[in-house]
C-alpha cells in the first residue's frame, strides 16, 4: 500500500513538473545573408530545439548547424566547412530570460516581449536582446523571433572576393510552437 501511494505521489509530482516546461524539436529558423543583385544566400533549418520554462522565464534555443538546408549544395558545403566550421562548432545555443513574462498573460492575442540572453556561436559568446511575438494557439504556444547576427561578432571570415556578395549581418527568424506534456496529452 505504501509503495502504491509513493508511486502515485511520484507520478503526480512528475506530471506537475513536466507541465512547467514547454518544448519542441521541430522549430524553424530561416536564415538569410543575401545582398541585392547577387545570388540568394538563404537556408532553412526545421529541426530547432526550443525550451521555455515559464516559472523562471528561461528561453533556450539550440540549433545543429549542419541541419541548415540551402538551395545549392555547394553553398551548403561552403557554409558548413568554411564559414561556420560546423565540424568544430556543431551547434549554436541561445539562452535568455523573457522579460516581464507570465504564462497567465499568454492568450490568443499576440504580445511582444524582449528576450535578453547570450548567443553562443562558433566558440564565441555575445549578449543580445531580441524581440519575440508570443501567443497561445490550439497546439500550444507560438513564438516568433528575429535574431540579427553580425558576422564580425562571431569571427566568421568571408574571403575578400565574395565579401561584397554576402551581407555583413545575417537575418534569422525563429518560429516554433512549443508544448507542455499536458498539451501533448490533450492533442492525442
Amino acid at each position: 500500500m505504501k509503495t502504491t501511494t509513493l508511486l502515485f505521489l511520484f507520478f503526480t509530482a512528475f506530471s506537475v513538473i513536466a507541465q512547467d516546461k514547454f518544448f519542441t524539436n521541430t522549430g524553424t529558423i530561416n536564415f538569410e545573408a543575401s545582398v541585392p543583385l547577387f545570388e540568394e544566400v538563404r537556408a532553412v533549418n526545421r529541426q530547432v530545439a526550443i525550451l521555455l520554462e515559464p516559472k523562471t522565464s528561461t528561453f533556450i534555443c539550440t540549433v545543429i548547424i549542419k541541419d541548415f538546408r540551402f538551395k545549392l549544395d555547394l553553398m551548403q558545403e561552403h557554409f558548413n566547412e568554411n564559414y561556420m566550421q560546423s565540424n568544430r562548432y556543431p551547434k549554436a545555443v541561445f539562452k535568455g530570460k523573457i522579460e516581464k513574462f507570465d504564462l497567465k498573460d499568454i492568450n490568443e492575442v499576440e504580445k511582444e516581449y524582449q528576450i535578453k540572453g547570450k548567443l553562443n556561436l562558433r566558440g564565441k559568446s555575445k549578449e543580445i536582446i531580441v524581440n519575440a511575438l508570443i501567443k497561445r494557439v490550439p497546439e500550444g504556444i507560438q513564438i516568433i523571433s528575429d535574431f540579427p547576427i553580425a558576422v564580425s561578432d562571431f569571427n566568421i571570415n568571408i574571403p575578400t572576393p565574395i565579401a561584397s556578395k554576402i551581407a555583413k549581418t545575417a537575418n534569422t527568424e525563429l518560429t516554433g510552437i512549443i508544448r507542455s506534456d499536458e498539451t501533448m496529452l490533450t492533442l492525442k
